[in-house]
């Protein structure tokens, strides 16, 4: 049986950022749950973390990479990057199924199992199974309107709503303030 779920956007843009995920989470054909929250603050909301895939590896995922904040506090990239390290070398992490965008004041960052820690040139990052359709949008949007990041986020989950059948309009944004 194949569990699908969420589509996570973040966007940085003139000053502000915002991340976003709808709330589907669907069981081969049948949508099991629809107001799930894929998008967890970490140090008391100065970090915001969403993640797409197995939600179990996800939470373990997240309690580790809390943990490496801890370690390494306020270098988000350096805690990112020892968490997709672990990740990849560790025998039990290595068959977790996740991805995760990192969102502070300063980053916007991928990881992923395969050790990748990527900051997109443009603060755009789109994951799960609308995150392209969102990132097209959200990157569409960036350039041709006078929206804020916030109302970008929003728009552009709701583009892939309409595209994607994994993703559905029950969206929850988060600011961060960023400097």
């Amino acid at each position: 049986m194949r569990i699908r779920s969420t589509t996570i956007l973040a966007v940085r843009h003139n000053g502000e950022v915002a991340i976003g995920g709808d709330g589907q989470v669907t069981m081969n054909t049948s949508v099991m749950k629809s107001d799930a929250s894929k998008i967890r603050p970490l140090l008391g909301g100065k970090v915001w973390c969403g993640f797409a895939g197995s939600t179990a590896d996800a939470f373990a995922l997240l309690e580790r990479f809390e943990s490496m904040l801890k370690d390494y506090p306020g270098n988000v990239p350096k805690a990112a990057t020892e968490l997709a390290k672990q990740w990849r070398t560790d025998r039990a992490m290595r068959r977790l199924e996740a991805l995760m965008v990192v969102v502070d004041a300063q980053q916007t960052l991928l990881l992923s199992g395969t050790g990748d820690v990527i900051q997109p040139t443009d603060g755009i990052l789109g994951i799960g199974s609308g995150g392209n359709y969102a990132t097209a949008a959200a990157k569409a949007l960036v350039k041709h309107s006078s929206l804020s990041a916030e109302e970008i986020v929003m728009a552009s989950l709701k583009i892939a709503a309409d595209i994607d059948i994994y993703t559905n309009d029950n969206i929850k944004i988060h600011r961060v303030e960023a400097v």
